[in-house]
């Protein structure tokens, strides 16, 4: 076997050629856009390469066939509440069903990650945000999300006999959008209701700014604490707005305020997935128009669940009822189109989103598990701990 490294164009292209290659007669794959994979991989396009570095690999068997690919990266905003250690990422990996093949890739990423001084690494991960390309698929074969890694079933066990251990697992919830809430949900909504200092809207592409604002307020009291402490600023949030708002349906996409002071936001967008998989991995001109035709003729039958979360002062007091009950009047009435929905990346390690989801009647619908390999395997070994 022979490990080439990704270091030009034509290798790039063997890149994404080596996914398609592995995972096209899988029942339910969708071909990734090109676009979405190499921008990662682009330092202009990826701001990880601010506080980090990655590499990729392709790997050939002895007649010159491609049978794998992995890449690896570090990343100095990465990190998880309890890390003993530097921890970095492989992530990108395919593979024909071969534990061999499978382990010299995982060795290579191992040791370039050793190098650069971390003491474990995590994968399959992305390089950059968490709500792209994370976690291996361990349950739920089927049509995968917009941006969310689909693989064989066994690729499981190529991860499992290397020796990496279950980190976390991200659930996503799946549901009809025409289900009926339960009774409580309108017994709690009542209650906040019918006090006038709040109210809940949807999203006004027209006014991008404002939501944006309050979208950075709310995550910065919300979830800034299990993000390294990271913040978001108003800036990043109306860039991350701008770059949604081609796609946003504003109809799903909910705020809810208490005196005019944002407190909750429950983001939903329609699975871009639905319009991508007759693009066969391209995004040219062509396929912008069929993008637009497609949206235009209400293709698309899914809408994702992106972010739900309360600021932790109004937590418990019955604003996420309020919100979705007020949200699902408009959206069961005027978008009949939609037909599925699916919350993504809930974490195990959050108890109280998975009571969220559960409490709306929705199931669990597939899992991707984050795995963790620690160098030093005398270590004692720890899982992600628990939030909330």
């Amino acid at each position: 076997m022979q490990l080439i490294i990704v270091d030009n164009e034509q290798t790039a292209r063997q890149f994404l050629e080596v996914h398609v290659t592995l995972n096209k007669d899988v029942p339910g794959w969708i071909r990734p856009l090109d676009k979405d994979i190499n921008e990662v991989f682009d330092p202009a396009k990826n701001k990880a390469f601010r506080h980090g570095e990655c590499v990729r690999w392709l790997l050939k068997d002895d007649q010159g066939k491609l049978i794998g690919r992995i890449a690896a990266f570090v990343n100095k905003k990465y990190k998880s509440k309890g890390d003993e250690c530097p921890v970095g990422g492989v992530g990108f990996f395919d593979c024909i069903n071969n534990q061999e093949a499978a382990d010299l890739l995982f060795n290579t990423g191992k040791q370039w990650l050793q190098e650069r001084g971390m003491g474990a690494m995590d994968g399959p991960i992305n390089f950059g945000e968490r709500n792209n390309w994370w976690g291996l698929l361990t349950e739920g074969f089927f049509e995968p999300l917009y941006c969310m890694n689909f693989n064989p079933p066994y690729y499981i066990q190529l991860f499992e006999q290397y020796g990496f251990q279950l980190f976390f697992n991200q659930i996503c919830y799946g549901m009809k959008v025409s289900d009926q809430l339960q009774p409580k949900f309108y017994e709690r909504h009542e209650t906040i209701a019918s006090d006038p200092a709040f109210k809940a809207v949807h999203i006004k592409k027209n006014e991008l700014p404002k939501f944006a604002e309050a979208f950075s307020t709310v995550y910065n009291k919300a979830w800034s604490q299990h993000a390294g402490g990271k913040e978001m600023s108003k800036g990043q949030a109306l860039a991350i707005f701008k770059q949604m708002k081609p796609l946003m349906d504003e109809k799903i996409a909910w705020f809810a305020y208490h005196n005019e002071e944002p407190i909750a936001i429950w983001l939903n967008l329609p699975d871009l997935n639905q319009y991508t998989k007759h693009m066969n991995g391209k995004f040219g001109l062509l396929q912008k128009l069929q993008f637009v035709w497609l949206k235009m003729t209400g293709r698309c039958k899914k809408m994702v669940g992106i972010i739900f979360g309360i600021v932790p002062e109004y937590q418990g007091k019955g604003v996420d009822a309020y919100m979705i009950v007020e949200g699902a009047k408009i959206i069961q009435s005027d978008l009949a189109h939609y037909i599925d929905y699916e919350m993504q990346w809930i974490g195990d390690f959050n108890p109280r989103m998975q009571n969220v989801a559960e409490s709306l009647g929705a199931h669990p619908s597939r899992q991707l598990t984050t795995y963790r390999y620690l160098f030093d395997r005398t270590i004692p070994y720890k899982r992600h701990p628990m939030v909330g």
